[in-house]
C-alpha cells in the first residue's frame, strides 16, 4: 500500500449502535475512495493475532475481548495523504479530546470503545489491509 492508502475498522461499539452508514458517509464526503470493504466478526484468536504487536501491554486482553465482541467493518481507503488525512478525520483516541465533527467525537463512547481504527503509518496500513483482504478483494 502506498502513501495514498490507509486501513480502517469500524469497531463493534459503532456497529452495535447503528453508525456504519453515518461513518461511511463521513469517510466518502471527506474524499476517500473505498478500495475494499467487508463486514466480519473477529474471533478472539483472530483479534489476538491482529493486535499481537500489543500482546505485552496491559490493555491487550481487554482490547481482544472488545474487538471480538461483535461484528466490525474493515476497509481499505484511498486518497492523497490518506493516513494523515484519515487520522485527522477520526480524531483523538479519547472522544472527549477529539475535535468537533470528527468521527470519534460524534460516535465514540470512550477511549476503549472509540468507534473506529485508523492506521498510524503507510507501512502499517499495508500490513493491516493485507491481514483482512486477499489480492482478489482489493480494487
Amino acid at each position: 500500500m502506498s502513501n495514498n492508502k490507509t486501513f480502517t475498522m469500524i469497531k463493534p461499539d459503532a456497529v452495535a449502535n447503528g453508525h456504519i452508514g453515518a461513518i461511511l458517509d463521513q469517510i466518502i464526503k471527506a474524499g476517500f475512495k473505498i478500495n475494499a470493504m467487508k463486514y466480519i466478526a473477529l474471533t478472539e484468536q483472530t483479534a489476538g493475532k491482529f493486535y499481537e504487536v500489543h500482546k505485552e501491554r496491559p490493555f491487550y486482553g481487554e482490547l481482544v475481548g472488545f474487538m471480538s465482541s461483535g461484528p466490525i467493518v474493515a476497509a481499505i481507503l484511498e486518497k492523497d495523504n490518506a493516513v494523515e488525512d484519515f487520522r485527522k478525520l477520526i480524531g483523538a483516541t479519547d472522544p472527549a479530546k477529539a475535535e468537533a465533527g470528527t468521527i470519534r467525537q460524534l460516535f465514540a463512547e470512550s477511549i476503549g470503545a472509540n468507534a473506529i481504527h485508523g492506521s498510524d503509518s503507510s507501512e502499517n496500513a499495508k500490513i493491516e489491509g493485507d491481514f483482512f483482504f486477499s489480492a482478489l478483494e482489493k480494487f
